[in-house]
């Protein structure tokens, strides 16, 4: 307890002295040493002290380090950017302009949250690959933005899904869209599109039976746009089944519509019957009813 209780004694001292050298030294000591929370401390003294003057330099970089290594990726990576903005002709400004754009890689959650960070880390490591097209870390960067988009990739695929499952259709066909076009090599892509076929069935069933005949169609143009696209896949038969639901969707719904000329009640019961109110992006303009690609 003593020697503890001296050792901190000693720390304070030297956080309160006046010795900017002594500090100096005793910052990097400790930096060498991986205690990097005592580092910061005095680092951050420091580099307002040593500012325009040559020693400045190196002490924003390991401050950047220090931030770094205590894993406060949010400073770090700000710390880093500044660097090389503030030293571009440095020979560290393309490591930390890295570094910069690998904290926001770091920084970037599971694909279930929001994934503003990870779209700022495709930005700032696209961005560095821009700057320095002939360094050796552009393979990693290239790597890096990848696994990013892999994980938007994800996302997309997963809350288009999340649509289908509650039961928001319009939305679902909408956002499958959305995934193919943000998305178009993606590995999700036969999944989606058999799921777009039975998010179109289900729209065009909830809606009001005035709708239903031009959804139920667009379902079926996207079934056989599927089954060309995709002749042996899995999904075939229910893909098939579905456009068999479609054919008998529409001739149930024009014998309904035809009962409902002379029948007041019936056609009032039709315009209540749309768990759905307007159309979705995929059947706006969309004169060759293609699957949104």
């Amino acid at each position: 307890m003593l020697v503890a209780g001296s050792c901190k004694s000693k720390y304070e001292k030297l956080k309160a002295s006046n010795d900017m050298a002594k500090k100096y030294r005793a910052a990097l000591d400790y930096y060498n040493k991986k205690n990097y929370s005592k580092a910061l401390d005095l680092f951050e003294t420091l580099v307002q002290r040593y500012r325009g003057q040559a020693q400045a330099e190196d002490l924003y970089y390991y401050y950047a380090y220090a931030n770094y290594n205590l894993k406060d990726y949010t400073s770090a990576r700000y710390h880093f950017k500044t660097f090389a903005d503030t030293y571009p002709g440095s020979l560290r400004a393309e490591e930390c302009r890295f570094m910069a754009a690998y904290c926001y890689y770091l920084d970037s959650p599971i694909y279930s949250l929001d994934q503003t960070n990870t779209s700022s880390a495709i930005d700032a490591l696209q961005l560095f690959i821009n700057l320095y097209p002939k360094s050796e870390r552009v393979a990693e960067a290239g790597k890096l933005i990848q696994n990013l988009r892999d994980k938007l990739e994800r996302k997309a695929y997963e809350n288009s899904k999340l649509y289908l499952t509650i039961g928001d259709y319009q939305s679902a066909v909408i956002a499958f869209g959305d995934a193919l076009r943000d998305f178009p090599d993606t590995k999700y892509a036969e999944e989606i599109e058999f799921l777009t076929i039975r998010a179109q069935y289900l729209y065009a069933k909830n809606s009001r039976n005035y709708q239903q005949v031009e959804r139920y169609n667009l379902a079926i143009t996207y079934e056989q746009q599927f089954t060309d696209k995709y002749p042996k896949s899995t999904y075939a038969s229910e893909a098939l089944a579905l456009k068999k639901s479609s054919d008998k969707g529409i001739v149930e719904t024009k014998r309904q519509l035809e009962e409902a000329i002379n029948d007041e009640k019936l056609a009032h019961r039709f315009d209540k019957k749309d768990t759905v109110t307007s159309q979705p992006t995929s059947e706006k303009g969309n004169d060759n009813k293609k699957i949104p690609n």
